[in-house]
Parts: structure tokens; C-alpha cells; sequence
């Protein structure tokens, strides 16, 4: 897609969100408690004390402290894929990270968006590098949207300050450094951190802080100022059934630099605990429900969808969806596309699987306010429908041809049903696995142009690379044995 493409989509994609026709929302739910215990939530903005960053904070709010653990070098639940995956080399490359805590006793989420840009140039390119390498956005970017779908973004476009494990999921970036102080090249215990970054964050799979300030580029969402925060994460599901070797959400050929962007689920569910300062409010919370996933490559898919929650009424135990599906390209000299989609559930301890190469799935999405889609395997079948009356917040992604630039639109605050049954031999339903509903759905729509509803299914992916992706093959086993060769990131 080249430029002038690129701006039709996010410009007219945006346009043609008709945010005034009526939705008919599903039931609004309230969350019953869930069964893990947990302290409630508690939102404090008064003046009895003074929070670290200097806000405001009730003295009688709930004291949350949560504990730090580094990260261990064979840790359980490890996916493949968690690690950064920029191999030293000059093409175009970009690195993403998600991750996202949800309150249900206050119906609120918080999504920290991460991304590094073409980090083989440490800068903006000079006229000579131009030259060399053609047009490149460099830089790093740090994005949340919070609490009332209002946002932050802080950006800058050097990247020397970034640093990624390459074999683990450990990230960090220093907007502004302490006087005096260098900043970390590597995870640091959480005093460490707060002595020598002013402005930046650290992530790992178990704990998650940082602070940074909105630079102001917004004008088209409400911001806040600032945020601070430090939380701790037990993981619940990686990517498969729990007590089994974790897999790639894309198959092994996300090992390789073809149908990019990859894609991976590093954590479908955990339980977070500690604090986030948004703005002049300061939410506390215990064993909030909490996911992780990443993407790289050269670039985005042309359009897509997603669907993710965390937080259900009507299942017991934890629950874990992520669906989503967009328009890639196929390698090759031409530009040839193809539908990619996948329904995924993590529920009692099993993944249950729904992908182009086990099955069909089929979707109905509408530019703005709708999510349909259903999908069947051998044993199983799926359905789930996402709607939202709220406007919904554009968030940047990291674009090849605009750099870090409004390519999609979210919300917290999906109306979601799911439903799951056994698929008996003639194809038709049989017993209900499971039926849970949410009010705290995540839901996007990215990419372009949506001139419309787009309906399609996977039907048509090749049978070559149906084929290629059910051979079981292990590629983290396969590189142990020449380590030389494995790929980063793996």
C-alpha cells in the first residue's frame, strides 16, 4: 500500500465510522463476583495524601504493594516468540506490544501499547541514509488508553534508549533519565528504576511499571496529562493447555520473515495486583484480569479486526478469548492478499483452537460498532458477537508508509456473548462447553478502506500452507540443536 493509500484509509476510514445509527447493544451485564478472591478495587482523588508522582491520593483507599520477582530463565508458560525480534539488519522492521489489566468492579481497563520503529537507525535518517535505504520513520512510541476511553501518547523519534530481550518477554525504554544517571539496559529491580528514569517503562512477564506524559500530538481524543504505574502478574494461560509445551498462535512459520506481520499471544490470561495513576485518579486493584501479546514485521495487514476479553458472567474458573483477522500479504513479486482469521478460548485449562488450518472461520464485521463471527474444527464449534454504542478512541500503530500514525479505533466497552459447543459427526451442534457473556470487551477495527460491512472466511487459504502448518513441527527443538541459527525473538 503506498502512501496516498494509506492516508485514503485512515482518513475515510475514519469518516465512514457512522457513529449515529443505533446499535441495539446486548444485555448490559453486571459482572457477579468472580471466583478468586479479590480485595476490591478502589479509586481514590482526594487530597489526604500525596501519590509518588505527586498526585492525590485517599489515605483510606486500600494499600496495594505489589511484589516484584525477576524473571526466570525457564520460566512455566513461556510462548514461543516472547523475545525481541530484530535481527541487526537494515529492512524494515517494526516491534509491538500490548498489554492490558481489567477492573471489573469498576468496568474499566487500561491497554499500554508499545512499538519501536526501524531500530537499526537509532535516529531520523540523514539525507545520505535516505538515500541509501529509501524513507524510514524511526522511534519509539508508548501509548495507553485508560480508564473513560481517554488516552496518552508520549513519542520520540530516537530509539538508542530501547532495549528488548532477545529470548524473553523483558522490554523497556527511557524517555528521560534521572540527572546524574544512566539509563537501564536491561530489566532492574523497581527502586533501581524509579532512581534512574524520570519518564519510560519497564515490562516483563511478571511485573509491569513505568511513567510517562502526554507529548501532546492528540488532538483528535481526550487525553490525560500523565501516568504511573506498578503492577505485579501471575500467569494463568500462555498460548495451549495448561501443563503442556506452549505454542505459536501462527504456527512455525512465524519463525521466518514471510506473511508478515507475525502475531503472538504471550499471555491469554494472568492475574495482575498494584496501582495506576491516571491522571488525578489512582486505581488499586488485586488479581485484575490481565493479557499480553506482541506483533512484528515490515509492516501491518491492509485491514483487520480483533475481539479480546478477559473478564465473563455465566463461566466459572478463568476465561480467556481472543479472536481476530485481517487482509495480509502473500509473499511474492505481486501484490496478492489473502483472509487470515482465528478464534481462540482458553477455558478450564484447555485452548480450544479455531485457525484457517484445522478448520473455517467466518466473520461479518461492520466499519465501526459490530463483530460477528463463528468458526468450527473437527470437535468444536464457535460463536461470538461483539456490539458498542461508544464512540471509540483511534490509537497509532506503527506504519510503514506514515510512521507511528492513527491507523485503528478501540474500545473498552464491548457487549459481547460467546458460545461454545461440541461438533457432532453430521456438523450440527451438540453440547453446550460453554455460554458466557461481557460488558468489558476489548473490540478494533484497523486498516482500510471500510467502505462497508465486510463479510469473509478463510475457505480459500491455500492447502499447501493448510498442509504445512498441521506437520508438528517444533522449531524451538530444531534450532536447539544449531543455536547458531536461531532466529531472535524465538
Amino acid at each position: 500500500m503506498d502512501t496516498r493509500s494509506l492516508a485514503v484509509s485512515m482518513n475515510t476510514n475514519f469518516a465512514s465510522f457512522d457513529l449515529s445509527r443505533h446499535i441495539s447493544p446486548l444485555r448490559s451485564t453486571k459482572l457477579s463476583p468472580r471466583s478468586i478472591p479479590r480485595a476490591s478495587a478502589s479509586i481514590s482523588t482526594t487530597n489526604s495524601e500525596t501519590s509518588p508522582s505527586g498526585n492525590a491520593i485517599n489515605s483510606e483507599a486500600i494499600s496495594v504493594k505489589p511484589v516484584y520477582v525477576p524473571t526466570p530463565p525457564n520460566r512455566e508458560l513461556r510462548t514461543p516468540h516472547s523475545g525481541y525480534h530484530f535481527d541487526g539488519t537494515a529492512r524494515k522492521f517494526f516491534e509491538g506490544w500490548y498489554f492490558r489489566v481489567s477492573i471489573p468492579e469498576k468496568r474499566e481497563s487500561f491497554c499500554f501499547m508499545y512499538s519501536v520503529e526501524n531500530p537499526a537507525f537509532r535516529k531520523r535518517l540523514s539525507p545520505l541514509e535516505v538515500g541509501l535505504y529509501g524513507p524510514r520513520f524511526t522511534g519509539v512510541g508508548a501509548q495507553i488508553l485508560g480508564a473513560n476511553d481517554k488516552y496518552l501518547c508520549q513519542y520520540t523519534e530516537e530509539s538508542h534508549n530501547f532495549w528488548g530481550d532477545r529470548h524473553e518477554l523483558v522490554l523497556g525504554n527511557t524517555f528521560s533519565a534521572k540527572p546524574g544517571t544512566r539509563s537501564p539496559d536491561k530489566e532492574v529491580p523497581p527502586e533501581e528504576f524509579n532512581r534512574r528514569v524520570s519518564e519510560g517503562f519497564q515490562a516483563t512477564p511478571f511485573w509491569h511499571q513505568g511513567h510517562i506524559c502526554d507529548d501532546g500530538r492528540t488532538d483528535y481524543a481526550e487525553t490525560v496529562k500523565s501516568a504511573r504505574w506498578e503492577y505485579s502478574t501471575r500467569p494463568v494461560y500462555g498460548w495451549g493447555d495448561v501443563g503442556t509445551k506452549q505454542k505459536s498462535t501462527a504456527g512455525w512459520p512465524a519463525a521466518f520473515p514471510v506473511f508478515e506481520p507475525h502475531w503472538q499471544i504471550c499471555m491469554a490470561g494472568g492475574l495482575s495486583t498494584g496501582w495506576i495513576e491516571w491522571g488525578d485518579e489512582r486505581f488499586e486493584f488485586r488479581d485484575a484480569p490481565s493479557y499480553s501479546e506482541k506483533n512484528w514485521g515490515g509492516g501491518f495487514p491492509r485491514k483487520w479486526f480483533w475481539v479480546q476479553c478477559n473478564v465473563f458472567e455465566g463461566a466459572k474458573g478463568e476465561v480467556a478469548l481472543t479472536a481476530a483477522g485481517g487482509l495480509r500479504q502473500l509473499p511474492g513479486l505481486t501484490e496478492t492478499f489473502e483472509n487470515a482469521a482465528l478464534i481462540c478460548v482458553h477455558y478450564d485449562g484447555k485452548l480450544y483452537e479455531f485457525v484457517p488450518w484445522n478448520g473455517v472461520v467466518s466473520w461479518e464485521m461492520s466499519p465501526w460498532g459490530y463483530w460477528y463471527m463463528t468458526a468450527e474444527n473437527e470437535t468444536h464449534m464457535v460463536e461470538l458477537e461483539a456490539r458498542t454504542n461508544e464512540a471509540g478512541t483511534p490509537l497509532r500503530a506503527p506504519t510503514s508508509e506514515a510512521g507511528l500514525a492513527t491507523a485503528c479505533k478501540d474500545s473498552c466497552y464491548g457487549e459481547l456473548k460467546l458460545q461454545i459447543w461440541e461438533r457432532r459427526y453430521d456438523g450440527s451442534k451438540g453440547k453446550v462447553i460453554m455460554e458466557a457473556k461481557s460488558s468489558m470487551a476489548a473490540v478494533e477495527i484497523g486498516g482500510g478502506p471500510w467502505f462497508g460491512t465486510w463479510k469473509g472466511d478463510t475457505s480459500n487459504t491455500p492447502e499447501l500452507l493448510k498442509r504445512s502448518l498441521q506437520v508438528p513441527l517444533d522449531i524451538e527443538s530444531v534450532f536447539g540443536l544449531v543455536p547458531f541459527f536461531k532466529p531472535p525473538g524465538l
